[in-house]
């Protein structure tokens, strides 16, 4: 599958729609975003079912500040809305392979049950 440009105005309809979404926060002027980019396109096409999503540091500013992006590349892995990776620096090919191949196989009704244990924790 190829990558696909994501912007303010359809992030919430990506990340809705369910399922694996991976983003890759980068900038045209990054060296390494422009390393990690065709490892990024590639690996998309080994996972038809999941979303690789784009976002532009430069373009998409308030994304890029709701996520806390403080360096470039950063790699953002969200199942089912929660975000369950996130990773600055450029990531290998066979990593970022093993890290989807990871996400897919998570049991989500158990992170969920995670979080909520977490949170009543904190109250």
């Amino acid at each position: 599958m190829a990558t696909t440009s994501i912007t303010a105005e359809t992030f919430d309809n990506v990340v809705t729609a369910g399922g694996t979404v991976v983003l890759d926060f980068w900038a045209a002027w990054c060296g390494p975003c422009r390393t990690f980019a065709p490892i990024f396109e590639k690996v998309s096409d080994s996972f038809p079912d999941v979303t690789f999503g784009k976002i532009d540091t430069e373009d998409q500013q308030d994304l890029a500040r709701a996520f806390n992006i403080m360096s470039i590349p950063t790699l953002m892995i969200i199942r089912d809305q929660i975000v369950i990776f996130h990773q600055a620096g450029v990531v290998p090919e066979a990593a970022l392979t093993d890290l989807v191949t990871q996400a897919l196989a998570l049991d989500m009704d158990a992170v969920r049950d995670d979080i909520a244990n977490d949170e009543s924790d904190e109250q």
